[in-house]
């Protein structure tokens, strides 16, 4: 594929690499020559100087045309811009790095769809939705980096018994506002079916509007129990983005930060979450907060060194499962003879999502899960699709296929056996790897 990536800065020649090591045609564009001289002589890539906010500049990297731009400076207004004309003059796929939260908060505005970027994707937030896949299971599914996170997501663990047992989900009522996506039963996860039986003991991943999750979630799990104990050190970005996917499920969250106008911003913004003004990275404040006793523990406190001596102490005295964000690639190694039993790399995890984007046709991205044969897509309707001639109970999708979630005019809801697709739509879908061949086809058009 031919691929635009704008910025030269750690992120985009990280992952300029990455794509030149997997066989594609890059062209990198910066605005410091010195800079793009030495990328052009270290990788086997062409460099263009210059703003990647300039037409003269996307028009000279050959963006008409290119498979995938990804806009990746360190400013998000020249990548949301840069990203948005990108798409405008002919590329296939336009992406773009944002680190402000209110880029991506649709209650606000909606610059995704304003400005026709097919992504936008944080570093912060996907560390964090990495880590809570950690904390709730490595396998769990994760949609909310898929339509555009307005979808609500949880896992719950069927510990009782209850008139919903046993019975085909077809025939519960009280599925029918949500997804039931997946099942985990003895350590095999498939897609959930409309013949499917809940039974005592699974894991099931419900999907819906959150509202609807809750009442759902609440009506079969009534005594959840004692709520395991998280402590995040760091309330930057990536801390505040786990707090908050955290405190709205069943996770006793305690968030420490040391910088005062921090921790106010914090308390204001998260409901369930307990904000601690304190020192993470030193002991006796560790064991002040009782850390020992907390069941995960996470240092995200933006400092490689800073991360693994918090990770360090927390283990120390005893917290359960620690888990670290770590930038540097070198220290890979070392973390886990230090305890650190889960390590995040902001840049392995872009890396990961921008490599789901190399698709063709009319899949956008796609995802693989962890611990089961099921992926994640993101798929375009478009205009002459069979999917599109008939409402959803009625395309001959395989039995390992559902669709989750429905965007259409830029509103994301939960499908319902009647709901009919049209061109324009972006749906996504959960597809078992044997069947995704079969599946897909109901979305191309004339073979593509």
């Amino acid at each position: 594929m031919r691929i635009v990536v704008l910025g030269g800065g750690t992120v985009g020649t990280s992952i300029a690499d990455l794509l030149c090591r997997n066989g594609h045609s890059v062209t990198v564009v910066d605005n410091d020559a010195a800079h793009a001289r030495r990328i052009n002589n270290e990788m086997d890539v062409r460099t263009v100087c210059g703003s990647a906010s300039q037409s003269s500049v996307l028009f000279q990297a050959d963006i008409i045309g290119a498979d995938v731009c990804l806009a990746v400076t360190g400013d998000d207004e020249v990548n949301i811009v840069s990203a948005s004309m990108a798409k405008g003059m002919g590329a296939r796929r336009a992406i773009a790095r944002v680190y402000a939260p209110v880029f991506r908060d649709l209650s606000t505005f909606d610059y995704q769809g304003h400005f026709n970027i097919d992504r936008m994707l944080s570093l912060e937030h996907l560390s964090a939705m990495e880590l809570a896949r950690g904390i709730r299971n490595p396998g769990s599914i994760t949609l909310e980096n898929f339509a555009r996170g307005e979808l609500e997501v949880q896992e719950v663990v069927i510990r009782e018994e209850a008139k919903h047992i046993n019975v085909p989900l077809k025939s519960l009522d009280l599925f029918k506002d949500i997804r039931v996506g997946s099942i985990v039963r003895e350590n095999k996860m498939w897609i959930a079916g409309a013949e499917d039986e809940i039974q005592l003991g699974d894991r099931i991943t419900l999907i819906g509007e959150r509202d609807d999750v809750e009442k759902v979630k609440d009506a079969i799990q009534k005594h959840r129990g004692t709520k395991p104990g998280v402590v995040i050190a760091g309330g930057g970005e990536t801390g505040y983005h786990l707090a908050r996917t955290l405190e709205n499920e069943d996770y006793a969250v305690v968030l420490m930060e040391r910088n005062t106008e921090r921790c106010e911003f914090l308390a204001n913004h998260v409901s369930r979450t307990t904000v601690v003004q304190a020192d993470a990275t030193r002991r006796i404040i560790l064991e002040e907060e009782r850390v020992g006793t907390a069941d995960y523990f996470v240092a995200c406190t933006g400092d490689d060194e800073n991360n693994i001596m918090a990770g360090v102490e927390a283990r120390d005295i005893g917290a359960k499962h620690v888990m670290a964000i770590i930038g540097r690639p070198d220290y890979a190694n070392v973390v886990g003879k230090l305890g650190i039993g889960l390590t995040v790399s902001p840049r392995d995890v872009m890396a990961k999502q921008i490599l789901g984007f190399l698709n063709t046709g009319p899949v956008i991205s796609n995802m693989s899960l962890t611990g089961g044969d099921i992926d994640v897509y993101e798929i375009e309707v478009l205009e002459g699709a069979l999917a599109s001639e008939h409402v959803l109970a009625k395309v001959p999708f395989p039995s390992s296929c559902l669709i989750a979630a429905v965007m259409q005019q830029g509103y994301v809801r939960v499908p319902r056996a009647d709901t009919r697709l049209k061109p324009g739509d972006v749906v996504v879908a959960l597809i078992e790897e044997s069947q995704s061949e079969e599946a897909l086809e109901q979305f191309r058009v004339n073979g593509r």
